[in-house]
């Protein structure tokens, strides 16, 4: 089933964290990062950081924080059985740090399908702000979704 094109422009629905210095050393360890200004906040302040500065990749983190994060796929009426995450993307305009209380939101820019539509593409982008509306990044993601009922 090809994956109806007026979605693009949709808003999904916004999450917010408040960044906590655990989970930043907990991902900062799961990616293999090895810098300490990430882990020990006295490295990070002896860096010029207020505190822990939050770990390239961490921002694609927030909207998982919804009860259910992939509802807008189904909604979608895609299976996530035929999902693949294809691409991410960060802009980055400002640095966050532990105690940042951040909000991500979410609307969908892109639906688009190829060969012959047996891979279909969803084009996902984000802004992450602070609670004084400031900008700290932007993402984009694109989501591919194998059509079982096309054949190439």
């Amino acid at each position: 089933m090809a994956i109806d094109t007026s979605a693009i422009g949709t808003a999904l629905p916004a999450s917010r964290m408040t960044i906590d210095a655990g989970r930043l050393r907990f991902f900062a360890k799961a990616i293999g990062e090895t810098n300490p200004v990430f882990t020990d906040e006295a490295a990070a302040r002896a860096a010029g950081y207020p505190t822990l500065p939050v770990p390239p990749t961490f921002l694609f983190a927030i909207e998982l924080e919804n009860p259910d994060p992939f509802a807008w796929l189904g909604q979608l009426g895609i299976d996530l059985r035929h999902v693949l995450h294809g691409e991410q993307q960060f802009r980055y305009h400002s640095m966050a740090h532990a105690g940042d209380v951040l909000t991500s939101t979410p609307r969908i820019t892109d639906v688009y399908s190829k060969k012959g539509g047996a891979l279909e593409f969803v084009v996902k982008e984000s802004t992450v702000t602070r609670t004084d509306g400031s900008v700290v990044a932007e993402l984009t993601s694109v989501i591919v979704v194998r059509n079982p009922e096309v054949r190439p």
